[in-house]
């Protein structure tokens, strides 16, 4: 039974990985970066951080994403990634298989993106618009050099026309006739 309710909370790390979520799923990942004792229950491993702005873990059970598996997974801010060896596949390659738009291809350095997501959302703040968004990443990182990483990062942004609230405009200047 307890094993039942442990595979409740476990986040769905494959539709994660693969922009298949949303933000609300995204965030069952909160509890176990900031509390490592969450992260063991759920068979992650916390890793030294080789990265300061990467938590990373090694899973009890490799996580998959468009037919590629690793134990290996690194969380930054609102991206959750699978960390790949580019022996398995070059990230060009990899960019190219998904359809992704290359970004930067230099001096070792790539990153390629395509938004998959891209809604509004009104049912989360009232009177208030939010875009939700799930972009799908490929990139590699100096930290970690021969592999690279593929994700989702996952945003809530307010709405562009929603920064300057309506009717906070200063009131016109009267001439003083």
């Amino acid at each position: 039974m307890q094993d039942e309710a442990q595979a409740a909370q476990r986040p769905a790390l494959d539709a994660l990985l693969e922009c298949k979520a949303g933000v609300e799923a995204f965030a069952s990942l909160v509890g176990p970066v900031d509390d490592p004792l969450q992260a063991v229950a759920l068979g992650w491993a916390p890793q030294p951080r080789s990265n300061p702005f990467m938590a990373e873990y090694r899973l009890n059970t490799p996580a998959r994403a468009f037919g590629h598996q690793s134990d290996w997974l690194a969380i930054a801010g609102g991206t959750v990634m699978l960390v790949l060896e580019q022996s398995a596949i070059s990230p060009q390659a990899l960019a190219s298989e998904l359809k992704l738009e290359v970004l930067v291809d230099e001096n070792g350095k790539f990153m390629a993106g395509r938004e998959l997501l891209s809604r509004d959302r009104t049912d989360l703040e009232p009177d208030q618009v939010l875009i939700e968004s799930a972009v799908l990443g490929v990139s590699t990182v100096d930290s970690h050099p021969g592999k690279l990483l593929l994700g989702c990062t996952y945003s809530l942004d307010a709405a562009e026309d929603e920064a300057a609230p309506a009717g906070n405009d200063p009131a016109p200047a009267q001439s003083a006739d």
